[in-house]
């Protein structure tokens, strides 16, 4: 199992990028997928999951608040995949930010990680 991520750069405050994240390996559509994030000195924290809701068929959206309304997180089921919209982007923004994969909820812990794609906001 692998989840290999990509799209992280240097953006000015302001800016926009999008991060992807491509798992491998075995199917990853039920399970919950997200993001988190370690800036320099500090402990890896939240920002955006995605978890399965089983019948009903889709994938509910939570944001950490200091995301909400800036960051944007998509799912395809079917590729495996998992994206990061990211605009109105902040210097503290910056930091190393990963991607994971979790049977249950990522935010409560995750049994894949990807290794992490850099993302750098300047002012």
């Amino acid at each position: 199992v692998q989840l290999q991520a990509s799209g992280g750069g240097s953006v000015q405050a302001g800016g926009s990028l999008t991060l992807s994240c491509a798992a491998s390996g075995r199917s990853f559509s039920t399970y919950s997928m997200g993001w988190f994030r370690q800036a320099p000195g500090k402990e890896r924290e939240f920002v955006a999951a995605t978890t399965w809701s089983g019948l009903r068929l889709y994938y509910t959206a939570y944001y950490s608040d200091s995301v909400k309304g800036r960051f944007t997180i998509s799912r395809d089921g079917v590729k495996n995949t998992v994206d990061l919209q990211m605009n109105s982007l902040k210097p503290e923004d910056t930091a190393v930010y990963y991607c994971a994969a979790d049977p249950n909820d990522v935010r409560t812990g995750s049994e894949y990680w990807g290794q992490g794609t850099q993302v750098t906001v300047s002012s």
